[in-house]
């Protein structure tokens, strides 16, 4: 069998994760009676003897070069290479082929309830409105669409309009090595952070527009973490002269490893205001290391950290509710609830393979 997987998308970030992981998958399983061919563009894999890679960067060039190749290339590599499937890790199907196809849709904007504006974000809008009607169709062509979360089942489900049997879930497979937990006490709990990029949806301007509040409410000592260093770009620059000229009590202290990361889940409470995530994986990471998380009320934080009470939300676009929380922690009116042992959940070991070759 031929298995051709797409993925000319993957560069970085969440994507190439995507990809890599189950690039691995595909090694481990090591079955010589499937050929695998990748279909990259910039992203590197190794070739074995039933791992084949064909590498377009040119495709990254411009829309019009990753137009040109989805709607002329990729279905002539498809024809050329015989395919007996297609399993697309880029939201969307190969135009005009007849052989099965599986689409893994990873890409949130189309599903989310907030809508962007053209004038505000015209990148987002066109994912919304114009790439959100391909992957849309493609959820309705391909045989099966396989999604990360519930929620995102359900919203394929409601917007394609197609059988609950035409779309599953398997989860990322996240291996968490939790070396510690939370310590409440008085340092951790009036310490707060984020750890996210500096793209406008992750909304740290929620956070500094809670914190002037709180500053008006309260003389309480606190401290705000952002692993950001203020100047990735014009919103995160917007960001630092404001907390600058306010004096607010937030540090911009630059990335950190996964490792410090996990550290500060032990030592401080997440502060979570994304409104577009796919599955919110600081939000796991958290709650494994048993830690306090103040979190957007949105339908992925909701599935995450169902049944989890030292969870809390807030309204993403008010601020006053955030403020609120967090002066609730810094005042000891909301006590830490001391947690059994949380079991990290694991996926079925290679069952993206499993559910291609089935």
């Amino acid at each position: 069998m031929r298995i051709m997987v797409f993925n000319v998308a993957a560069e970085h970030g969440g994507a190439l994760s995507v990809l890599n992981d189950f690039y691995h998958e595909v090694l481990d399983r090591n079955d010589t009676n499937i050929q695998w061919i990748f279909v990259l563009s910039t992203a590197t894999l190794q070739e074995t003897d039933h791992i084949k890679v064909l590498r377009f960067p040119w495709v990254k060039k411009s829309w019009g070069h990753r137009f040109y190749f989805d709607q002329i290339i990729a279905p002539q590599l498809v024809k050329q290479h015989q395919a007996d499937k297609i399993f697309s890790l880029q939201n969307m199907t190969v135009p005009r082929v007849t052989c099965e196809q599986i689409v893994y849709v990873h890409q949130s904007l189309p599903f989310v309830d907030y809508r962007f504006s053209f004038r505000d974000n015209r990148l987002f809008w066109i994912y919304q409105n114009i790439i959100g009607r391909n992957i849309i169709q493609s959820i309705k062509k391909a045989e099966l669409a396989i999604v990360q979360t519930e929620w995102m089942k359900q919203a394929c489900i409601e917007k394609a309009q197609v059988e609950s049997s035409k779309v599953k879930v398997i989860p990322p497979n996240v291996n968490i090595a939790v070396n510690g937990y939370f310590e409440p006490n008085e340092r951790s709990l009036t310490t707060f952070f984020y750890p996210a990029n500096g793209m406008e949806y992750k909304n740290h301007q929620l956070i500094i527009d809670a914190a002037r509040e709180l500053k008006r409410v309260t003389n309480q000592d606190y401290e705000i973490i952002f692993t950001l260093n203020g100047n990735e770009n014009e919103y995160v620059a917007t960001l630092y002269r404001q907390v600058q000229e306010e004096q607010l009590p937030i540090r911009f202290e630059g990335a950190k490893t996964r490792e410090e990361v996990f550290g500060l889940y032990t030592k401080a409470i997440l502060l979570f205001p994304s409104y577009i995530e796919t599955f919110g994986l600081p939000l796991l990471e958290a709650r494994l290391h048993k830690g306090v998380v103040l979190a957007s009320n949105t339908s992925f934080s909701k599935e995450i950290l169902k049944g989890y009470e030292n969870g809390k939300f807030f309204d993403p676009f008010n601020p006053m509710e955030l403020c609120l929380l967090m002066k609730q922690y810094l005042q000891a009116e909301i006590e830490y609830k001391p947690m059994l042992e949380v079991q990290q959940q694991k996926t079925e070991e290679n069952l993206l393979t499993k559910t291609l070759i089935s």
